[in-house]
């Protein structure tokens, strides 16, 4: 029976976990004997009891889990010292951020483990239950509104009262991806009056259909601004300054911001230049979802709230689904739960088909070298 382990992230600031008692429970069904590292689940609210209730068993260090293990699900990628505990042949499931974690893709083919990265499951039907970029984007939408809400420190919907007429705040969402749309439901359901923009010309009719306005240059060029798996193309420096001239004149009268433009294996496209900033109004918010890949706001300093000299707040939080740890988690083990499935064979060995259409897109490393064909150097 093939060992699953789950160690608790190291990565400063990770709450999330990358099994929960739910799905425990299934991957023991489905075969597996699951270990996990004491405390493993704790910072998402998951209590160790809990696992061992569902039928796994405790580990007392990390170290412990991953020497013993067959397959290893992680949320983030390990350390150089977790991946040196690693049995050599084990096989390793996670969101490695492969295009700028170089040095953890190094010791994982050093070591001789097989990884899979997360983000690189393919955008098909029968992967839809695998996809972490769209679950932890969702909640990242979510809680990117909860958090500039709070910052603005002012009501978002309009309230009328005896003492006066409180007016809605006027929220702009730029890129309308998963996380995209979900900033702008929430920021709906709370009240506000929401526009949107994006370079995809085809995400108008969702923004529409969420009670919101779209706001973009359609030309020529946005026509081909999807790439076939869905996501942005990079545009061009003209279709830039187009774009930002018609956003420059509709951000000044905005009170919050918050931007989510991401191009794979690229960094952030600048989408809020500091004269964009500077011509809001004092007690304005921006919140930058891209912060990690250096951002779509100019100035946007990573982990930290930036106050500019007229005023407006630039928030720079990383790792948003990780303030809402629980259901991150929960969502999350549900796509690895999925994933570990195809590692099986009918009989329940552990036997992955490399030819597998997932399994071939997710794969980096593997026989000691990083395989994959968009990491090559």
């Amino acid at each position: 029976m093939a060992v699953v382990a789950v160690i608790k992230e190291s990565r400063d600031g990770e709450t999330r976990v990358a099994a929960v008692p739910e799905t425990v429970k299934k991957l023991i069904g489905a075969g597996f004997s699951v270990m996990f590292e004491a405390g493993a689940g704790a910072a998402a609210t998951y209590l160790d009891a809990d696992y061992q209730a569902a039928g796994a068993t405790v580990a007392p260090t990390a170290r412990a889990a991953l020497s013993a293990a067959d397959v290893v699900l992680k949320v983030r990628a390990p350390s150089v010292d977790e991946a040196v505990a690693l049995k050599s042949g084990a096989l390793l499931v996670a969101l490695l951020d492969p295009h700028r974690d170089k040095t953890a893709l190094a010791a994982l083919a050093a070591r001789g483990v097989t990884a899979f990265a997360m983000e690189f499951v393919p955008r098909i039907t029968r992967a839809q239950a695998m996809d972490a970029l769209s679950s932890q984007a969702n909640l990242a939408g979510y809680r990117a509104v909860i958090e500039a809400a709070w910052a603005f420190g002012k009501a978002l919907p309009m309230m009328m009262t005896a003492a006066g007429t409180i007016a809605p705040a006027r929220v702009f969402v730029m890129g309308v991806g998963v996380a995209g749309l979900q900033a702008i439901a929430t920021a709906r359901r709370l009240g506000a009056v929401v526009t949107a923009t994006d370079v995809r010309p085809a995400t108008r009719e969702q923004v529409e259909s969420l009670g919101a306005k779209f706001l973009a240059v359609e030309d020529e060029e946005s026509v081909s601004a999807q790439t076939a798996g869905g996501y942005a193309r990079e545009m061009s420096a003209g279709y830039q300054a187009r774009q930002a001239e018609l956003v420059s004149a509709h951000i000044a009268k905005q009170d919050i911001v918050i931007t989510t433009a991401l191009i794979p294996g690229r960094p952030a496209p600048r989408l809020v230049s500091a004269a964009q900033v500077a011509s809001m109004r004092a007690g304005s918010v921006i919140l930058d979802l891209a912060v990690e890949q250096g951002g779509n706001v100019e100035d946007v300093r990573l982990g930290e709230v930036a106050m500019t000299p007229n005023g407006v707040k630039i928030l720079g939080f990383p790792n948003l689904p990780g303030r809402v740890a629980a259901d991150a988690s929960a969502l999350y083990a549900r796509n690895l739960m999925a994933f570990a499935g195809l590692l099986l064979d009918e009989a329940g060995a552990l036997a992955p088909d490399y030819e597998d259409e997932i399994l071939k897109a997710a794969l980096v490393v593997r026989g000691g070298a990083v395989v994959h064909p968009a990491l090559a150097s």
